[in-house]
Parts: C-alpha cells; sequence; structure tokens
C-alpha cells in the first residue's frame, strides 16, 4: 500500500503518515539508529495489515511505544509514550493564535546571527528535540527564544548568544557589526548621513546614497550586516555620484574614527580666536567624544594649588608676567616682549603637567581625545607623554586684528558679558604678540596653521591635515590592516602624499 494513503489525525485535519517521523520520534526517545528504523518498519507493516487509512496522533504513538518495547525494550517506549512525537506539531502560541514550530524559521535566524547553515539547522534540531524530549506542546515564543539563547552559549559562547538576542528584540531593524566578536548596534541612516558629510558629500547626495543603502541592505536576507559591507556599498554609491576621490576620503574618514591607536589632536591659539567651537566642530566629524579645554586642567589645578604658591597659574596667560614682578617693585601697565613671554611660557609648562596627564590617561583607555586651549604651545609635551597614540597638532590663527577684536565682541554678547570683553581688549597687543610667538613656534616645528577662515573652512582644513598626517603616522601594517593593499589607486596621490602637509 503505498504511504500516501495512510494519515494521520481526523476527519477535519490530517496529514501523510511519514515513517521518518516515526524513526525520528524513536530516535529522540534513545533508540538507535538501527533499532529506529526497525521500529519504524514495523509501524507501517502494523497499519498495512489493519488496513487503516486513518489514524490519530495518539493512536501512532501508542502502537510506536508499544513496538519500541518490544524491539528496543522497556525504557525507550516509556520515552516515546512521554515525549511529544515527531509527527505532532508543537504550537507557539502568539497574538495571530497558535502558530506550529518550525526549525527552519529559527535555522535561517540562526544564519543571520553567524552560524553555518549546518550549524543553525543542528542547533534549531536540538531545540526542537529537547522540547519534544520534555513532552512540550505548546509555548510562547519568549519560551523558544530563551531555549535558543542557552543553546547558543552553551554550544558557540555568548557572543552568539547576544547576537540572537538583538535580532529578537529589533525585529524588522538592521544590526551593524563592527568585527566578528562584536556585538550588533542598529543601523542609523542619521549617523551614516554624518559620516558622508564629514567627507565633504553634499548634504542631498548623502542623504540619497543613505536610502539607497539602507533599502539595498533591507532587500538582502541577513538581518546583521558587517559594518565593512556598508563602507563597500557606500563607497560604490559615491564613486557613481561624486567621483573616487570623495569615495576615497569617505574611506579615509571611516579609518580615521576608527584608528589602531587612540588620535590625539592638539588645538592651539590665544584667546578669541574660536578654538573652543572649531574643536567641537572638528571633534563631531572626526566621530570624538572627548574634547578638553586647557582652561578647566587650570582651573582643576588651581583648586589644588595655593596662589602664594604658584602666582602663575591664578593669572590668566596674558597678565602672568605680573606675578613675576619682584615684592615691592610697581607693575607696569604692559610689560616688554621678554617679560610677557617669561609669564606665559611658565603658565604654559605648569599647565603641561596637568595636560600630561589627560593625554596619558585617554591613551590608557584607548580613547581619542581633542584638546583645545592656548597651553597648547608646539614643543612643551614631551614626545613620552604621546607614547602609543597618533598625535596632530594644529594652530588656530587671526591674522587680522580687526577680525580678531570682533572675535571678542562676538563672545561679549554671545556669553552675556561672563568673559568680559574690556579685560581682552586692555590686554590686547599682549594677546597679539603671544600669537605671533606661536606662530614662529609652529612654522619652526612644522606645526600647520588655520589662519582666519570661516568655521566650515578651518573644519575641512584641519580634517584634511589630520587625515595627511595619520596616513603618515600609520605603519605599512597598520595601513594595510586598515584600507587593504589597493588604497594608492582608490585615493591618488593628492591623499596620500604627506607633501605641502
Amino acid at each position: 500500500m503505498p504511504q500516501a494513503e495512510f494519515r494521520i489525525g481526523s476527519g477535519r485535519q490530517s496529514w501523510p503518515f511519514s515513517r521518518g517521523l516515526v524513526v525520528e520520534t524513536a530516535v529522540n526517545a534513545g533508540a538507535s539508529a538501527p533499532l529506529a528504523a526497525a521500529i519504524g518498519r514495523r509501524v507501517e507493516q502494523q497499519l498495512r495489515l489493519a488496513r487503516r487509512r486513518l489514524i490519530t496522533a495518539d493512536e501512532l504513538q501508542a502502537l510506536t511505544a508499544e513496538i519500541a518495547e518490544d524491539v528496543a525494550g522497556p525504557e525507550v517506549a516509556a520515552q516515546v509514550a512521554r515525549q511529544t512525537p515527531a509527527f505532532v506539531d508543537i504550537l507557539v502560541r502568539s497574538k495571530k493564535g497558535n502558530l506550529p514550530f518550525s526549525r527552519g524559521v529559527l535555522a535561517r535566524t540562526l544564519e543571520d546571527v553567524g552560524l553555518t547553515p549546518r550549524e543553525a539547522y543542528a542547533t534549531a534540531s536540538g531545540v526542537d528535540v529537547e522540547m519534544r524530549q520534555q513532552g512540550v506542546q505548546t509555548l510562547t515564543a519568549e519560551d523558544i527564544d530563551q531555549r535558543t539563547e542557552r543553546f547558543l552559549a552553551e554550544r558557540y559562547g555568548e557572543h552568539f548568544r547576544l547576537t540572537y538576542q538583538y535580532l529578537r528584540q529589533n525585529q524588522g531593524r538592521l544590526g551593524v557589526m563592527a568585527d566578528e566578536l562584536g556585538l550588533p548596534t542598529p543601523f542609523s541612516k542619521g549617523v551614516l548621513v554624518q559620516s558622508m558629510l564629514a567627507a565633504g558629500v553634499a548634504p542631498d547626495v548623502a542623504r540619497k546614497v543613505a536610502r539607497i543603502t539602507q533599502r539595498d541592505l533591507r532587500g538582502s536576507e541577513d538581518r546583521v550586516v558587517r559594518r565593512t559591507r556598508i563602507r563597500e556599498k557606500v563607497e560604490a554609491l559615491l564613486r557613481e555620484e561624486v567621483g573616487p576621490d570623495v569615495s576615497a576620503r569617505y574611506r579615509l574618514l571611516r579609518v580615521i574614527r576608527r584608528p589602531p591607536r587612540p588620535l590625539v589632536v592638539l588645538l592651539g591659539g590665544v584667546s578669541g580666536t574660536g578654538k573652543s567651537v572649531l574643536a567641537a566642530e572638528i571633534a563631531y566629524r572626526l566621530g570624538i567624544t572627548r574634547v578638553v579645554s586647557t582652561d578647566s586642567i587650570r582651573e582643576v589645578m588651581r583648586a589644588m594649588v595655593s596662589p602664594a604658591l604658584v602666582p602663575t597659574l591664578h593669572a590668566s596667560t596674558f597678565n602672568a608676567w605680573e606675578a613675576l614682578v619682584p615684592p615691592g617693585q610697581s607693575i607696569p601697565d604692559h610689560p616688554t616682549e621678554a617679560e610677557l613671554l617669561a609669564g606665559f611660557r611658565e603658565q604654559v609648562q605648569q599647565v603641561s603637567v596637568g595636560l600630561r596627564a589627560v593625554v596619558r590617561r585617554s591613551i590608557e583607555e584607548g580613547t581619542s581625545v581633542v584638546l583645545e586651549g592656548v597651553h597648547l604651545v608646539p614643543g612643551y609635551l614631551r614626545a613620552d607623554a604621546f607614547a602609543g597614540a597618533l598625535v596632530v597638532p594644529l594652530l588656530v590663527t587671526l591674522p587680522n586684528e580687526t577680525e580678531h577684536r570682533r572675535h571678542f565682541e562676538s563672545r561679549d554678547q554671545e556669553t552675556a558679558a561672563s568673559r568680559p570683553m574690556h579685560r581682552y581688549m586692555r590686554y590686547f597687543d599682549e594677546i597679539r604678540t603671544m600669537q605671533n610667538e606661536l606662530e614662529a613656534v609652529a612654522r619652526r616645528l612644522d606645526v600647520p596653521l588655520l589662519d582666519g577662515l570661516t568655521l566650515d573652512e578651518s573644519t575641512d582644513q584641519a580634517v584634511e591635515v589630520v587625515l595627511r598626517r595619520v596616513m603618515v603616522a600609520l605603519t605599512p601594517e597598520e595601513r594595510r590592516a586598515l584600507l587593504g593593499d589597493d588604497l594608492s589607486m582608490e585615493t591618488g596621490e593628492s591623499l596620500l602624499n604627506p607633501e605641502g602637509s
């Protein structure tokens, strides 16, 4: 009698008999493969002899247990009777009603986690067998998820369990993984747009590329994608939309945002040059979350050291010279250049102690940082303070005196006179003298100048300098690991050539 003539169930709902499912039931109960095959043959023979076209699931389970006792012993028979047989669906309760558990559906999700198809199906089968051996007939999706997470943790480690958990909690959303051992984070179109804007991509083009990237990735079968796959997709789209130079620049910026060593950007400049705003913008473009002002470091040091002990620390850089005037000698309205610079240098040396500690802490934590302030004079921080970091010094200047005065006026209005303009105007000549000194030191030590441009222009120039300097500082091994062997072909000499940087 053909196998299709046997059916399991009732008159209203039935399905074809499968000897294979009877064999699977016996195996789940502990029978060896040969004994399970023998049980399956005997069950089919009994049904043929009885000439029954329809048998209920309970009757088939009882018949299988009866034959299992004869073929494989009472322990296997008892387990067959106790478990949920393979020819009966395990139902998953949901808001839409009860749905049969599917090993195939679970296996596809597990492939998204990072398992091979064979590993994914084996894990899904393991979950199925455990539930059947325990006699589970109905359960919730949460129960299945907990069982699956436990299987993943035991067989493949905590990383796979947490990745599965992310997929479960973010159904329908793309997950992005930075590396093989990282945990996924939700795909963000806004973050992607931001990264392209930092590379100089026009806003409308950046939004278009982000939309296409999201659409294409959502249309794929994978729900978790590697960050490198997104980068490759965006680079290809940028090449089509705006050309290879911008695409290569985007790739370089992605490297700067995740450097092999912490990135330390030193943004020096005298008062009123717009360092604070520029530092925040540079940090935003480079994806750096920590911005530290040397003024804040000086304030902390002032709280710990008495003015009587270190008087120059408790003054501003442009009037620290006053603390060096010998006792009993009157303080002139304005110092000589030598007196001014002596006070300035002494305070810079004092604040450099705190600066060195901040830099070392950032390097130890593996965290990039943008430092800004007048105390960042080239050459005052020793090289050992930056060991293990990628360091890029910059100096902000305002060559035009009128523009410099206007900056103080604007700041006075924006801060509600908390930093009164008259105080800076009194020492304006001293501030300009200090700028001349800083420029001379910067030129001598090959520190790039950002001189009087708009905020966007200065930021673009700063990012360009950081790109060039970091590319030069990377070891050949770091460059190859981060960018691949074909970088020079993609970027052209203009982006990699350090000349003129």
